[in-house]
């Protein structure tokens, strides 16, 4: 990086204004002459159209109530059971194509067979899921799903 290229007024102190004329910033100190908008409460609220219905009084009332938590992601015992791997978790499916990330909560549920020991990992099951994969010979093990590292600046 050369002295040209340097970002010098990412430093730069906010301007005084309103301390005289010869300071650059003196009488109206950027406001314009007169009105509502130059008096020190001047303006108007948030949502204030002018006297018009604003336009979160124009739209209707949504009732009831939207969840936003994630559902986790569900593979079918089936699926499970077509894979090689011995130990079953996130990272496991989604290098098969089965969920869409290695850091999304995983729920087995019932659909097919489980014919092999596999030790599965994952985030739920359903009790009949469990049952079949202990059935097998193999275990279950319930997981947290394994949060995104962040990023350092």
């Amino acid at each position: 990086m050369k002295f040209h290229e340097l970002n010098l007024t990412a430093n730069r102190a906010k301007k005084r204004v309103g301390r005289g004329i010869s300071a650059g910033g003196g009488k109206t100190a950027g406001r314009g002459t007169k009105g509502q908008k130059a008096r020190k409460s001047g303006g108007v609220r948030p949502g204030f159209e002018g006297g018009q219905n604003p336009l979160m009084q124009r739209l209707p009332k949504l009732r009831g109530f939207t969840s936003h938590r994630t559902k986790p992601e569900v593979v079918y015992t089936g699926q499970v059971n077509s894979l090689k791997e011995a130990t079953i978790d996130a990272p496991t499916l989604a290098k098969h194509g089965l969920v869409s990330s290695d850091h999304v909560a995983v729920k087995l549920v019932v659909k097919g067979d489980i014919t092999r020991k596999v030790t599965v990992k994952l985030a739920a099951a359903t009790t009949a899921a469990q049952a079949m994969v202990e059935k097998a010979g193999g275990s279950f093990v319930a997981t947290e799903r394994v949060a995104r590292t962040k990023i350092k600046k």
